[in-house]
């Protein structure tokens, strides 16, 4: 190939860059936490705690100093993942607009060097008098130039590749950021739903340690003779024809009873007293606590629909709910109690079970 053509093929050289700024996330095996490695979280933290010094504390809403649990650990080495992909990402933004800029002036430097390495050598332009002396010092600015194009070509490459990885890097940032964001999330949700069923845990055992004080005195069957009276004579739960049979809920010590019922059954007090609690928990699900004074206690789970709240006092009859259905058909699931322990509903209802 002739000098002219070198020439007049890099005076049409172009590079084209893309700059991508792709959102950013971190899917790295290195840095992303995989679901395997999210169970084991709890595992590796121990062993870390037993060979460095215990974390920071916080303090607590009575004043005392309580270590971090290990689920707060979990977390903290999560969002400091997160931050590091930031890091990450700010620095490879940064670095591809310098980069921009870079490549931006090293390829006007090409296309200029390619030029003038065309003038130097096209026809009409070689030195045709000034003997050999002058000939050789053309000679040696030709490749001199030779050397500079072949220089700023490289270097539009160098640039060129580092742009590439810097956008392959981005769009990895990407995805692992994303994968960290859905863990997070989990992990929140998980926390949150621990914590709401701990708070319901405690409402309902601080349901059936009321003072006893409570004395019902609008009830229909011997209400002012207490509960204890009406053993027997308690109001069916439910006003319509039904079927009843033993059953037991996960956690309690004796018997209740699930009375089978039409769809959109009222459910009804069986004697007059105070909600205690009136929320969903456990294998109850949606259930009315009420408090009968004397530490006795009626509980009516699988509700559809509460209709009663914290504090109200009821009469005997009185609407609790709505009979729920929660995959086996329509039914309410009832139960005694005298403190926490569990009596056989049957004979409080006057059933022959």
């Amino acid at each position: 190939m002739r000098v002219s053509d070198v020439g007049r093929r890099f005076g049409k050289l172009a590079v084209v860059f893309s700059l991508a700024a792709a959102p950013i996330g971190y899917a790295g095996a290195q840095v992303g936490i995989a679901p395997a490695e999210g169970a084991l979280i709890q595992d590796r933290q121990d062993r870390q705690d037993r060979q460095a010094p215990r974390g920071e504390f916080r303090d607590t809403s009575n004043g005392m100093r309580e270590a971090p649990t290990n689920g707060s650990l979990a977390l903290a080495a999560l969002d400091r993942k997160i931050a590091d992909l930031d890091a990450e990402e700010n620095a490879a933004k940064k670095e591809l607009s310098e980069l921009a800029g870079k490549l931006a002036i090293q390829k006007k430097k090409s296309i200029a060097q390619g030029r003038a390495y065309y003038r130097m050598t096209r026809a009409g332009m070689l030195p045709a008098g000034g003997g050999v002396h002058s000939f050789l010092q053309w000679a040696m600015r030709v490749e001199r130039a030779k050397k500079n194009i072949r220089f700023d070509v490289a270097e539009e490459r160098r640039l060129s590749g580092r742009g590439a990885e810097l956008a392959k890097t981005l769009e990895r940032v990407a995805k692992d950021r994303s994968q960290l964001a859905s863990q997070r999330s989990a992990m929140d949700a998980a926390r949150y739903a621990i914590a709401d069923e701990s708070r319901r845990s405690e409402a309902f055992d601080r349901a059936f340690a009321g003072s006893g004080e409570f004395i019902a005195v609008n009830g229909e069957n011997g209400a002012s003779s207490g509960f204890s009276a009406a053993r027997g004579h308690l109001l069916f739960p439910v006003a319509v024809r039904a079927n009843a049979r033993v059953a037991r809920r996960e956690g309690t010590n004796g018997p209740g009873v699930e009375i089978a019922t039409p769809a959109n059954t009222v459910v009804r007090a069986v004697y007059a007293g105070r909600v205690a609690f009136a929320d969903r928990y456990g294998p109850y699900g949606r259930l009315v606590i009420l408090d009968h004074g004397d530490h006795y206690y009626t509980v009516t789970g699988n509700l559809a629909t509460i209709d009663v709240r914290i504090g109200d006092e009821l009469v005997a009859g009185e609407r609790l709910g709505i009979a729920g259905d929660e995959g086996r058909g329509p039914m309410v699931y009832f139960e005694v109690r005298h403190r926490t322990e569990t009596l056989p509903p049957a004979t409080w209802l006057g059933l022959n079970l």
